[in-house]
């Protein structure tokens, strides 16, 4: 019997790898063509602030404590160019004077992991239209804490709430 449990788990072994070795990756032409079909410009409306398409600017929060994202960039007579990460729900309401036009909220991976306390368990992604997007962190697994900005999308367009 140990021999049969030791044959079966060095097939599956085998499998495993045999599976993992079949995938062939794309060839040069392949993949730069594959990149180019997946990539499309944003029909961008005239009055809409330029969206980047970049990676994000990582920037610390204003106690320093963590970093986040600021995508695109906001026009200066804009209230979100009076946003700060690290700012609370509260204080972006008192600065943009009104309640978000839409909201969502979803769990993060941090969620799954065992022993996790910190308030990035949950994400709440809000829109202000003719602003764009902020996401907050939305507590740990039992609902306490977060409220905390860490993601600033300069999009007037509203594109970018993926809810």
């Amino acid at each position: 019997m140990k021999r049969s449990t030791i044959a079966f788990f060095s097939g599956l072994s085998m499998l495993a790898v045999l599976s993992a070795g079949c995938s062939s990756p794309l060839k040069q032409g392949e993949a730069e063509s594959a990149s180019a079909r997946s990539v499309k410009a944003p029909d961008a409306a005239p009055s809409a602030a330029p969206v980047s398409t970049d990676a994000p600017r990582v920037v610390k929060s204003t106690d320093g404590s963590y970093e986040g994202e600021v995508w695109g960039v906001a026009s200066p007579k804009s209230k979100f160019a009076k946003l700060r990460i690290g700012m609370s729900m509260g204080e972006v309401q008192d600065i943009m004077d009104r309640a978000p036009d839409r909201t969502h909220s979803h769990e993060t991976g941090k969620r799954w992991i065992p022993f996790y306390f910190g308030s990035d368990a949950r994400r709440m992604q809000v829109l202000y239209k003719d602003e764009g997007c902020l996401a907050f962190t939305g507590g740990n697994i039992w609902g306490a804490a977060g409220g905390e900005l860490v993601q600033i999308h300069n999009d007037t367009s509203g594109a970018c709430y993926q809810p």
